[in-house]
């Protein structure tokens, strides 16, 4: 089977690849299905638009056109064999609620609607409680009569609605042309279908069954409609997908990765990668019409469409490193996590070759002088096998290639990317390693061969779990949103040490020197009335403290 298809009804003016079919006639493949084209008209698994938008734009010659028209098919071909963002379909029933405050508002909706468009519902917004549910099965409880009634609904219409957050299938009345709106709701009972946008790591999560305090929840609050939200009892996000509008406002922010896009996932985003090295990256993001963009691309100028704004500092590092040039990268609505991204690699790259990382546009006037300043970067190649590690990981070993031998000082993180550096007061701490349980990124850890306290500052992800979890007093702090350009922030930093202490009685070693020495302090005034024996016992294995305590009859008192 031919999996890769060129649409044209003007034909072009140079050859393509024989791994590409290419027609001028869409009656000739109408029965046809292939797996990537560049037009909507053809059916496919994946359109890649930006295939006629490099063929429209491009300034390269036709010999790197061929060359290049095959590999944008191919990563396209790569995207979909990552992706997972499966295409699923809800059942939408014709029943309809009209929440509005005015009759005016309602007789003038409903008089627009033809007889069996709808089953209609309405209700003052006065008597409205609560809406639960989502688009096809929306639960909506009102108060009738000193009761609370519930009205199952698949669609609302909301008259200058009042919702802190979006929700799918839930339409305000007075911001949409009435028309268009009868006719989304229509649309919707014929046929309604979303995509999964994220994955979900919760081992690796900073609020995922954190009972100590709340110490991240970026993703929910930075989520605009009600695709994340917390569960505040058991500590756990909820995701709703169908109420998703692929933004990657949660996935760029998200501090320790354990959200990533279904669409395209770093894993993926570093196999696409490697088509750009040698070439200067133009990242462009899926809310920019591509169809109708025109702007001249100077040689060497390579297109990568991105679902949403989803790329962090880890996935902008790699596409840099391996490209070994600047990116310039177009938004018209950049999210908040690839913002603070490019501005802390941009600092990085200014301290270390004198030029900006990343070269970032929010309108086509701009576009066209910022593609012609794109320039490669000197010696700032740089690659490895970065596949299944996590984006810490990720963002540590390509960083600490840039940095090196040298000291560039420091970079503050912002508000929205959070690095930090651990630190304990060694003289309180005891070695109980709480700090390292609290840790699920691995900054945090436990040499048993030194019996250390160890933290790989690049690593950490200052969400502050380790803080709370420790039971001392005056011993673990960190030092928030700053990121230490000198080669000791890569490597282990022993916070805390002690040595094993030995039990008087058999001589095994079976804790902290501190361990023992903090107990004893504690209990040892207690056991001053009993027994020298009950006190020796604070310094034995739990073997022999069972022994004297037997041997001296203390259990039978």
């Amino acid at each position: 089977m031919q999996e890769f298809i060129y649409y044209n009804p003007a034909g072009l003016d140079f050859p393509l690849s024989e791994k590409i079919l290419v027609t001028s006639n869409i009656e000739d493949i109408k029965s046809k299905e292939f797996l990537i084209s560049n037009s909507p008209e053809v059916k496919s698994e994946l359109t890649a638009l930006e295939i006629d938008f490099y063929i429209r734009n491009s300034q390269d010659n036709p010999s790197k056109k061929i060359k290049n028209v095959l590999e944008l098919y191919e990563i396209a071909a790569i995207k979909y064999d990552f992706s997972q963002d499966i295409p699923q379909t809800i059942e939408i029933s014709n029943s309809l609620l009209i929440i509005s405050s005015t009759n005016e508002e309602y007789e003038g909706f409903v008089s627009n609607l033809q007889n069996g468009d709808f089953e209609l519902f309405k209700v003052d917004e006065l008597v409205l409680k609560s809406i639960e549910g989502t688009i096809g099965n929306f639960a909506v409880t009102v108060m009738s009569n000193d009761k609370e009634v519930v009205l199952n609904v698949s669609q609302i219409v909301w008259f200058n609605e009042k919702q802190n957050k979006k929700r799918t299938g839930i339409y305000d009345g007075s911001l949409i042309e009435t028309d268009d709106l009868i006719q989304t709701l229509k649309n919707n009972i014929n046929s309604f279908s979303y995509k999964k946008f994220t994955t979900y790591n919760p081992n690796i999560c900073q609020y995922h069954e954190r009972k100590l305090g709340e110490t991240c929840s970026a993703c929910a609050e930075v989520c605009l409609t009600m695709a994340i939200t917390k569960d505040e009892t058991t500590k756990s996000l909820v995701f709703s997908n169908v109420d998703c509008n692929s933004c990657g406002e949660c996935v760029s922010i998200c501090p320790s990765g354990s959200l990533d896009s279904a669409a395209t996932s770093r894993d993926s985003l570093f196999e696409l990668s490697q088509f750009y090295k040698n070439r200067h990256p133009f990242v462009i993001s899926s809310n920019i019409d591509v169809e109708n963009l025109m702007i001249p691309l100077k040689e060497d100028v390579f297109p990568l469409i991105i679902d949403g704004d989803i790329l962090d500092e880890a996935t902008l590092l790699t596409l840099l490193q391996v490209s070994g040039s600047q990116i310039v990268y177009f938004s018209e609505n950049i999210s908040k996590g690839t913002s603070d991204a490019i501005r802390i690699l941009n600092e990085i790259y200014e301290k270390k070759y004198q030029k900006k990382a990343i070269l970032l546009v929010e309108n086509e006037i701009e576009l066209s002088g910022t593609l012609n300043q794109i320039s490669f970067i000197e010696d700032s190649y740089f690659n490895f096998n970065q596949t299944e590690l996590k984006k810490r990981e990720i963002f540590s070993q390509r960083l600490q290639k840039i940095v090196g031998n040298d000291n560039l000082g420091i970079v503050k993180t912002g508000e929205n990317i959070h690095y930090g550096r651990v630190l304990v007061n060694e003289a309180n701490c005891t070695l109980c390693l709480s700090c390292v349980g609290a840790c699920n990124v691995d900054a945090l850890f436990a040499n048993e061969a030194d019996f250390t306290l160890r933290i790989n500052p690049s690593l950490c992800t200052a969400c502050g779990y380790c803080e709370v979890s420790c039971p001392e007093a005056d011993c673990l702090t960190i030092t928030k949103d700053e990121i230490e350009l000198q080669p000791s922030w890569f490597k282990e930093n022993i916070l805390a040490k002690d040595k094993l202490f030995a039990c008087v009685e058999c001589g095994k070693e079976f804790a902290t020197t501190k361990a023992i020495e903090k107990i004893a302090s504690m209990m040892a005034p207690i056991f001053a009335k009993s027994s020298e024996t009950k006190k020796r016992t604070l310094y034995c294995c739990e073997d022999c403290k069972a022994k004297l305590m037997i041997k001296e009859g203390l259990l039978d008192a």
